[in-house]
């Protein structure tokens, strides 16, 4: 942390960067495109190590922001995104029976305190080390909120369909922020996969996520295959094999196809498009290092 609070360079344009009206209360409820309503709530910590996370969440918006992503979508059944404390857990989730999505302030206190506190020689800042897996694990839960709102069908785990939901998502809004999250997760996904190495078993394949190298190289094969400029340093620098890169456009292709046929008609268009209309010009700006470096 830069002083008592994160310096989001992004302004947590850290996330989906920021709306111009601000928050009164903890909860709030604007109008969505369809009957339901998506609710946030940032539940204030019992544990004072996570009061900084909180304060930071609140002061850039991110559930506000969130809740902004979510407005095109005509939703069956109103959501609940909310923060809190989870008395020691790592972990975010998605609720079918009650429609919560939670993020725990520890999940967000542990990408804060493994971000790296100077730009790594790969070119990942601190700011990036914490957008991308803060975006990530917001749009992942909400994947799993649309699989279950549409009942959408899965041809394979559904943990494997979220990370492509969020990382699709991340090439919505422009390669600079695109650059920026991808890093950042990335990031996030080698720093654990070291970990992983150190205590692997056998039963670990038995996950209902993948290792998180699968993880990393499954990421990076979906931004080479949606932007083989911005992201042609992932394969001349060799953090993708070259083999797995020559059909990655064909992976991006069938996400976007997917993405297209089973959840863009759920979704009012026209608020869609003035959504991202609105998150490109902000990202448009985000000081970042220049898209392909």
């Amino acid at each position: 942390m830069r002083g008592s609070a994160i310096s989001f360079r992004f302004s947590l344009a850290a996330m989906c960067a920021l709306l111009a009206t601000s928050c009164a209360t903890a909860v709030t409820e604007p109008a969505p495109a369809g009957p339901a309503k998506v609710q946030i709530e940032y539940m204030p910590p019992t544990n004072p190590k996570h009061e900084a996370v909180y304060k930071m969440l609140k002061e850039h918006q991110v559930l506000e922001n969130m809740q902004m992503l979510l407005s095109p979508f005509r939703l069956r059944f109103s959501v609940l995104v909310r923060t809190k404390d989870c008395n020691g857990q790592v972990n975010a989730w998605y609720d079918d029976e009650t429609h919560m999505v939670t993020v725990c302030y520890e999940y967000v206190q542990d990408i804060v305190d493994h971000a790296p506190r100077e730009t790594t020689p790969e070119g990942v800042t601190r700011e990036d080390a914490i957008l991308g897996p803060v975006h990530e694990v917001f749009v992942h839960e909400f994947a799993h909120m649309l699989f279950d709102q549409f009942k959408v069908p899965l041809l394979g785990p559904e943990e494997d369909a979220a990370d492509a939901v969020a990382a699709y998502s991340m090439m919505q809004f422009g390669p600079k922020f695109a650059h920026a999250a991808i890093d950042g997760l990335a990031y996030m996904y080698a720093r654990k996969a070291k970990a992983q190495e150190k205590t692997f078993e056998k039963e670990d394949l038995a996950e209902e996520h993948p290792l998180e190298q699968a993880r990393l190289y499954t990421l990076l094969c979906y931004a080479y295959g949606g932007d083989p400029k911005t992201f042609a340093n992932v394969v001349t620098k060799g953090y993708l094999p070259k083999w797995r890169a020559k059909d990655c456009h064909d992976d991006y292709e069938r996400i976007k196809y997917a993405v297209d046929t089973l959840i863009r008609p759920h979704r009012d268009m026209a608020k869609s498009n003035q959504v991202r209309a609105y998150f490109e010009k902000k990202f448009a700006t985000l000081d970042a290092k220049p898209a392909g470096n």
